[in-house]
């Protein structure tokens, strides 16, 4: 595994500022107006097949920096890696040569087949030796080393004997890797679990945490007449989320902060709002953290 930083690429670091992840839908936009983002991520799967989607990937590219963040190596199936996948975003990295490269804390895979979810984990000592087994060999293969996000969930596995926020520290501690925190995750899983979020957010590791990512989630009245939060990406961020999000620059000082928006796409200057309200949290944490240094 290389020596840099979780978020610094050869073309330079993710800057501590607000971006915004990148959709199929505005991408003639972005090319052809260079819009005052950044540094945008992508979602690698979409940009392994060449193409006009991989033209239009190194076009952005050469203007800012980038962010690649898997959503297929499932590294929390119980079976070994796909060797072929595996390969092929370390090409994709070896070409786009991101600031940031990050992965989930779930499975998607079982004998061979892509389900199109991300799955949770049952939180033991089994399958925590799973999991830092394939991102020890996902950051070889790289030769770099990669980010896990927090997951957002909607049950528990009775059988479970570790915290989330202790597991996912464990992973980082074991294997070296770096944390995406998702703090509407956060907000979302302790939600629906009754967990406290603060304990969540102040229990990850300050030295690991590298990247946040902020997005809207929905609410679903069920049956017995309890409400479920849905991780679904399609609204904009909630304001207690914004509150989680100002503690989490509190504690971690300020750093790459991804607005994340994939379904329901709105127009890009929506997006340009909900990153410059988190670049406005942004700048006050550094400004505080500079009058408390002076």
């Amino acid at each position: 595994m290389s020596g840099n930083p979780a978020n610094v690429g050869a073309h330079g670091p993710i800057p501590a500022a607000a971006g915004i992840g990148l959709r199929f839908p505005h991408h003639g936009q972005v090319l052809q107006q260079r819009p005052p983002v950044a540094w945008f991520e992508v979602h690698a799967e979409n940009y392994l097949g060449g193409g006009a989607a991989r033209r239009v990937l190194e076009r952005v590219r050469a203007d800012y920096p980038l962010s690649l963040h898997g959503v297929g190596l499932s590294l929390g199936s119980a079976g070994e890696l796909d060797a072929q996948h595996l390969a092929r975003i370390a090409e994709l990295v070896r070409s786009t040569e991101p600031g940031l490269v990050s992965e989930h804390l779930s499975w998607s895979v079982v004998g061979g087949e892509y389900l199109a979810d991300l799955l949770p984990l049952p939180m033991t000592e089994e399958a925590l030796d799973v999991v830092c087994r394939h991102v020890e060999q996902t950051q070889a293969v790289l030769r770099r080393r990669i980010l896990i996000e927090n997951p957002s969930s909607y049950l528990q596995f009775s059988h479970s004997t570790i915290p989330e926020w202790e597991f996912i520290t464990a992973i980082a501690q074991r294997s070296g890797c770096g944390i995406l925190c998702d703090v509407n995750n956060i907000f979302v899983s302790a939600s629906n679990h009754g967990w406290d979020a603060h304990t969540y957010l102040d229990a990850l590791p300050t030295g690991a945490v590298a990247e946040i990512h902020l997005a809207g989630h929905a609410l679903r009245e069920l049956a017995d007449g309890s409400v479920l939060r849905i991780d679904d990406h399609g609204s904009p961020v909630a304001a207690q989320v914004w509150s989680l999000y100002a503690r989490a620059l509190r504690r971690f000082g300020p750093m790459p902060t991804l607005i994340e928006w994939d379904n329901d796409i709105p127009a890009f200057d929506r997006l340009l709002a909900e990153a410059a309200q988190a670049g406005a949290l942004l700048r006050g944490e550094a400004a505080a953290s500079h009058a408390c240094a002076a």
